[in-house]
């Protein structure tokens, strides 16, 4: 194995061709442009093909990696992305936003002495060959059975169910409260990172087999889960993410030009308000920009900051760099495109004109303490350290809450003391018959590939119901 290692490692891993940063840091196109066939190859062929493969234990959804980078390799891309679906309904979504380096790519055995083989990129790369020469075949489904599914929501969680359901034979149904599919596929993730087309040439893929598709359908709110046990449906699948935004609760935050991550995301996502003045869609701009945070949320929202004109965009990060939960390569570009970090600082209060409007915010240096429940070292206050950062807009991106819009009309739903529904780790499970749910709103904001993997359980375990009970 140290041998065949080795002289795997005498190819380098291939880069991702990009955009430049100066470029891509006023428009929206995608940033990493995609492998060519011959790249694709080169990179398929640093896989060792390993009898026990480390690399799928590391993926949620359990995706044959060996079998499908074996494809690549010897050209066969047709047969590559069909494996892939066997186990994996989004791989485009997948190949661009998951974090390859702590799953499938964090287990690569050529990883522990140099870098790993491309996982997502060479996922990226079928879907998207796939998706453009339009030549390969759907998986073939069940006979009907004549049961009925809901699914609420179209996010990953959603969309895995439904295909895995259509592909048993079930009739299934998506209900989705905005006025196009994906949920935060498309509302929450920037163009410049996952482009929507994408996301609907995905759902495309599962009306081709049958899902059918109910927008602006807020479940909770225009019809119940009971009523949709009176139509005739035979299970539930409750995939409603966690859309509720936290906030900082410091002096200054109801000022005008403070916003949430999740309303400043979906305000530039939803009706291309990002291509401004094409679309004239209403979206909020500012030249001075903060960011509290350092997730992936806030991430895409500083960078987009950034496309939408600002001057300076900021992100500012109570403890520091080591600690940053964001993606290496999320961080990366941001740096590259002109973000600017303020680590160890933490927002203490917000400051405003007399028209109410937010011009700057103060922040407090902090120093990295003992570790806390979460295993981060606890960032502690140091004393008369306050300076201020002029700002006009300021984005809270410190995470989210479980969307209470269903919850609290539907009182058999056991939740947890966060909000969260209460289900099977194993089969997602709700305590109310015939429900199952899963993804963001049982476990919080999580990623897409730990949604879609709960997805593939709930429906496995909905299959076993509508074939044999509860």
């Amino acid at each position: 194995m140290a041998e065949t290692t080795e002289k795997k490692e005498k190819i380098p891993r291939q880069p991702m061709p990009e955009q430049a940063a100066k470029v891509r840091a006023k428009n929206f196109e995608e940033v990493p442009t995609g492998y060519s066939p011959e790249v694709a190859m080169i990179e398929a062929k640093r896989c060792l093909q390993c009898k026990k493969p480390a690399c799928v234990d590391g993926c949620p959804v359990g995706v044959d990696i060996p079998g499908f980078i074996g494809h690549i390799r010897d050209g066969k891309f047709e047969q590559a992305i069909s494996l892939i679906w066997k186990r994996n309904g989004l791989p485009a979504v997948c190949g661009r936003v998951c974090p390859q380096e702590l799953q499938c790519e964090g287990q690569c055995i050529i990883g522990k002495k140099g870098e790993p083989v491309a996982i997502g990129n060479l996922e990226r790369f079928a879907a998207d060959f796939a998706r453009k020469s339009g030549e390969c075949e759907l998986p073939v489904k069940a006979e009907p059975t004549g049961k009925k599914v809901a699914v609420v929501g179209s996010g990953p969680s959603g969309l895995t169910v439904a295909g895995d359901l259509a592909l048993k034979g079930h009739e299934v149904t998506i209900f989705e409260a905005f006025h196009k599919p994906g949920g935060v596929l498309v509302y929450g993730i920037p163009e410049f990172r996952l482009p929507k087309e994408i996301v609907f040439a995905e759902v495309e893929g599962l009306e081709n087999l049958g899902v059918k598709l109910e927008c602006n359908a807020v479940v909770g709110r225009t019809v119940s889960l009971d009523e949709l046990f009176e139509q005739g449906y035979d299970a539930i699948f409750l995939g409603v993410g966690a859309g509720l935004p936290t906030f900082l609760n410091i002096p200054g935050e109801n000022l005008i030009g403070i916003l949430s991550a999740n309303e400043y995301l979906t305000r530039s996502n939803l009706m291309k308000a990002y291509l401004f003045p094409k679309y004239d869609t209403p979206v909020v701009r500012g030249k001075n920009v903060i960011t509290l945070g350092a997730g992936n949320v806030a991430m895409d929202a500083a960078r987009t900051a950034l496309r939408l004109g600002a001057q300076s965009s900021r992100i500012v990060y109570r403890r520091s760099r080591q600690e940053v939960p964001a993606r290496g390569a999320e961080v990366h570009h941001a740096e590259e495109e002109g973000v600017e970090f303020h680590f160890l600082t933490s927002p203490v209060e917000f400051k405003g004109n007399e028209k109410g409007r937010v011009t700057g915010m103060v922040g407090l240096k902090m120093e990295l303490g003992e570790p806390d429940s979460s295993g981060r070292r606890r960032p502690v206050a140091i004393k008369g350290s306050e300076f201020e950062l002029e700002c006009d807009l300021a984005i809270i991106a410190v995470g989210a809450g479980a969307n209470p819009l269903l919850t609290q009309s539907t009182k058999e739903l056991e939740l947890n003391k966060w909000g969260y529904i209460v289900a099977d780790e194993a089969t997602g499970k709700t305590s109310k018959k015939g429900v199952w749910a899963g993804g963001d709103i049982v476990t919080g904001s999580a990623t897409v590939i730990l949604a879609m993997g709960a997805g593939r359980q709930a429906a496995d375990s909905i299959h076993d119901y509508l074939t044999r009970g509860w």
